[in-house]
């Protein structure tokens, strides 16, 4: 009997402890879940559906700001760029209840696990001219909530998005780009969410560095309200331009200096006499391919337009000045050839005159030989006339000359009309390519500014 007694006690014990530990377990759990829960207590008729109360006819406000941490890869082909960046929304939720005992000692804020989100009314702005938007993720989305004393709710998020620009390449390489970034809201029109820039507006990284670009600042931000025939509606739209000049320094460099070198290369067969005819005409060719081929590689840079740019102005200049210079040899070549035939043909046609025209006429007169020779007959001076039997003058070698060569009534010296045109060259060429660039430059400045 007594051996039954203990077992029986023993077992009763142990139930005993069994309840109690289920019942410090239900205890434990409740306290969990109770220091858990966020103590942010929505009334029984909140629905997250509807916006805000506010006064009648006033939208809820939104104060929307925007962290840029970095720009990068502007496609001029694709026209786009991509910024990665911080998003901040605020706005106010009077409908919330909130316990004091959540906060920190000191603080009038707390920050909530990102799924709460999920159960307040929220704001739906979207980028308008945007080709992707998305919000960065590691192991989870990179968005926090945070709540404060006054129920204002503050969403914040990092996000990259591809923005479409609408791209003009007239002054390339000068250019500025003015890319817009529309943000608006999506279903709610102007009359129930209206958006506006908080007071920080919008933040640039300090470390952001562009490569070919400078970013104009300060930023212009614009508040408007944009009708959407698609939503038939007007809806409250924030604006955000970003100013991008491009850098000069690398087509100064790679441009600009190498082809203003080219040009001048092709100067130097001015001082290259006919006689180095392969060597005139290797530099001069060897000037147009190096601009061509310089031409062609910079137009892979940019997409093709249908309007001239200023790069295609400058490299048709230069061009144009190559093209001149092979033309003038051209031209110099052809007078050379005229000289170079009446140099040989004109003591010819002399020398024939002499022998037919000054030898002994014989003449039969009554048996008798009588010899008669040609009478000279006196002509202005420069002209010798050679007249046998009532001949026609003939003109002389420097009349004949006188296209192609003339002599120097102050020296006596000939000149050849080739080489005057080289020896004017030399001057004209440098001096027309030099007020090209003085009207270039400083037109393309005034334009880009």
């Amino acid at each position: 009997m007594l051996g039954k007694y203990n077992k029986k006690a023993f077992i009763s014990l142990g139930l005993t402890f069994i309840l109690m530990w289920i019942s410090e377990a239900e205890d434990a759990h409740v306290n969990y879940n109770y220091t858990t829960k966020p103590r942010v207590v929505l009334p029984p008729n909140y629905v997250k559906e509807m916006r805000p109360p506010s006064r009648k006819g006033s939208p809820v406000i939104v104060d929307f700001s925007i962290f840029v941490v970095d720009i990068n890869s502007i496609n001029v082909e694709d026209m786009d760029f991509r910024v990665d960046m911080f998003i901040h929304q605020r706005w106010m939720e009077s409908r919330l209840e909130i316990s004091d005992d959540i906060f920190e000692e000191g603080d009038d804020y707390v920050t909530l696990l990102p799924e709460f989100f999920d159960n307040l009314w929220q704001p739906d702005p979207y980028f308008l001219n945007s080709k992707i938007a998305e919000i960065a993720t590691l192991t989870h989305k990179f968005t926090s909530v945070t709540l404060y004393k006054n129920k204002t709710v503050r969403y914040a998020a990092r996000m990259h998005a591809i923005i479409a620009c609408q791209m003009e390449f007239q002054l390339y390489p000068m250019d500025i780009q003015v890319c817009p970034i529309y943000i608006e809201s999506f279903s709610s029109n102007n009359q129930k969410v209206k958006l506006r820039w908080s007071d920080s507006g919008v933040t640039l990284n300090p470390e952001l560095k562009l490569l070919q670009y400078n970013l104009g600042q300060p930023l212009e931000l614009e508040e408007s309200d944009g009708y959407m025939p698609e939503k038939v509606g007007n809806f409250s739209r924030l604006t955000v331009y970003f100013r991008f000049e491009r850098q000069i320094g690398h087509h100064l460099i790679q441009t600009f200096a190498p082809s203003s070198l080219v040009v001048m290369l092709s100067w130097f067969s001015f001082w290259l006499g006919l006689d180095a005819i392969p060597g005139r005409v290797t530099l001069l060719v060897t000037c147009m391919l190096t601009l061509v081929t310089m031409f062609t590689g910079l137009r892979a840079d940019i997409p093709p337009v249908a309007y001239v740019k200023a790069l295609d102005l400058w490299m048709a200049g230069c061009m144009v000045s190559v093209f001149a210079a092979l033309a003038e040899f051209v031209v110099v070549k052809v007078l050379d050839v005229q000289y170079q035939y009446q140099v040989n043909r004109i003591p010819k046609r002399i020398s024939n005159m002499e022998k037919g025209q000054c030898a002994t006429v014989a003449s039969w007169e009554g048996g008798a030989v009588r010899s008669r020779k040609a009478t000279q007959t006196p002509t202005t001076p420069g002209q010798t006339s050679l007249q046998g039997n009532g001949g026609p003058p003939k003109p002389a070698r420097r009349q004949s000359l006188l296209s192609v060569a003339w002599t120097d009534t102050d020296t006596g010296v000939e000149k050849i009309m080739w080489r005057e045109i080289d020896k004017v060259s030399r001057a004209v060429f440098p001096i027309l390519f030099f007020v090209f660039v003085l009207l270039y430059w400083p037109i393309l400045l005034m334009k880009s500014s």
